[in-house]
């Protein structure tokens, strides 16, 4: 029993030392774990603080590399120097795209087509405001005058109608104007330069609407018909006028008299009854005269050429070209579209309609204030006021 016991005690304390002794291993194996996890910690750490510090030089860096980016953009936009140059004028711009689309000017390359009438243009942003010819859009409207207009820039240039500025003035002769392109052309004056020759018949003229207007004569072409008449002209502007004969509209009136004229043309000469003004005067014999027609009609009392315009058919000659068009109906045989509504006898103008009605309802007839005699033109009556002042201006 004593060898159980003493067995029994040595097995205890055997136990008890293999506990201590794993406590111990255990402790430390905690401890070197411990030791490992902090230099690890420590490892991730500075780790951790060497990519904040990268961090924080790239975003200087970026930072830097942008502000000098944009201090180099506003550096460029107030010195009007930049990047990318133009290797034709010189001109530098600080994008490289609109460097592309500046050289369009120089190529003439158009590659923005318009789809429906295959007009091209160098720019995306002028074919937007062409599109609105085809529709018909006016975004833009005058708040003074209701006004509207396709593109911002033309209303723009209108609104100066009613401010009155005129920001581009002539360095030789300091008339302003609302326009650059109008300065352009009103340069030509002082230069002589007709830029624009046509190449049928050596003419030249300022601007290139001009030439394309006139080739017209040459080639027949008169694309703008009158939708009642079937008339056509060679000018939109022609049209409209001719419009108003139909219409009877004369939208321009004489603020003495109230008069109204279907052409401003017209206004300006009858103003020069009121204020007495005749600024053509002949320089052989003194006389003025108020209108430059009746002034060229004079002219020619002096060389003798009475009827310089001569028909090609027949020879006959005429004081103003507008009377060989008249004449010329009676070799084409072409009907008059004035007829007299009473008589139906045909006339080649209005004019000579409207003496003619005179012989129907006997209105708006001149008489003599001396012996009572009636005539049915005044210019008429003019001439034979002559047989009572005994005047012979052609002796």
């Amino acid at each position: 029993m004593a060898f159980i016991k003493e067995e029994s005690e040595d097995v205890k304390m055997e136990e008890t030392f293999r506990v201590k002794q794993e406590d111990t291993e255990k402790q430390t194996d905690l401890m070197a774990l411990k030791e490992e996890s902090q230099n690890l910690n420590e490892k991730e750490k500075n780790l951790s603080d060497e990519k904040h510090q990268d961090f924080i030089t790239e975003e200087k860096s970026f930072s830097c590399t942008q502000s000098k980016t944009i201090s180099v953009r506003k550096k460029a936009q107030k010195t009007g120097s930049g990047k990318f140059i133009c290797k034709q004028c010189g001109k530098s711009f600080i994008l490289k795209a609109s460097l592309k689309v500046h050289e369009f000017i120089h190529t003439g390359e158009k590659p923005f087509t318009c789809p429906q009438c295959g007009k091209g243009f160098s720019q995306r942003s002028a074919l937007y405001p062409h599109m609105r010819s085809h529709t018909g859009e006016k975004p833009f409207t005058c708040q003074q005058c209701g006004q509207s207009f396709s593109g911002r820039g033309n209303l723009q240039v209108h609104m100066r109608l009613h401010t009155g500025e005129k920001p581009f003035t002539c360095q030789q002769c300091g008339k302003g104007f609302s326009q650059n392109e109008t300065l352009k052309v009103h340069m030509s004056i002082h230069t002589g330069e007709k830029p624009f020759t046509c190449q049928q018949c050596g003419k030249g003229y300022t601007q290139r609407n001009n030439l394309r207007i006139h080739m017209r004569s040459h080639s027949g072409e008169k694309p703008f018909p009158c939708q009642q008449c079937g008339k056509s002209f060679t000018v939109k502007e022609n049209l409209k006028i001719h419009e108003r004969i139909h219409t009877e509209e004369k939208p321009y009136i004489c603020f003495q008299c109230g008069k109204g004229f279907s052409q401003r043309s017209a206004l300006y000469p009858h103003m020069r009854t009121h204020t007495g003004e005749k600024p053509f005067t002949c320089q052989q014999c003194g006389q003025s005269f108020t209108y430059s027609r009746i002034f060229k009609d004079h002219l020619r009392i002096h060389t003798g050429e009475k009827k310089p315009f001569k028909c090609q058919q027949c020879g006959k000659g005429f004081s103003q070209k507008s009377y060989i068009k008249y004449h010329m109906r009676v070799h084409t045989r072409e009907k008059s579209l004035l007829s007299c509504h009473q008589c139906e006898r045909s006339f080649p103008n209005n004019g000579s309609l409207t003496v003619h009605m005179k012989t129907h309802n006997r209105e708006n007839v001149f008489t003599c204030q001396q012996c009572g005699k009636t005539f049915f033109r005044k210019s008429n009556l003019k001439s034979h006021m002559k047989v009572h002042t005994e005047e012979k201006p052609f002796i």
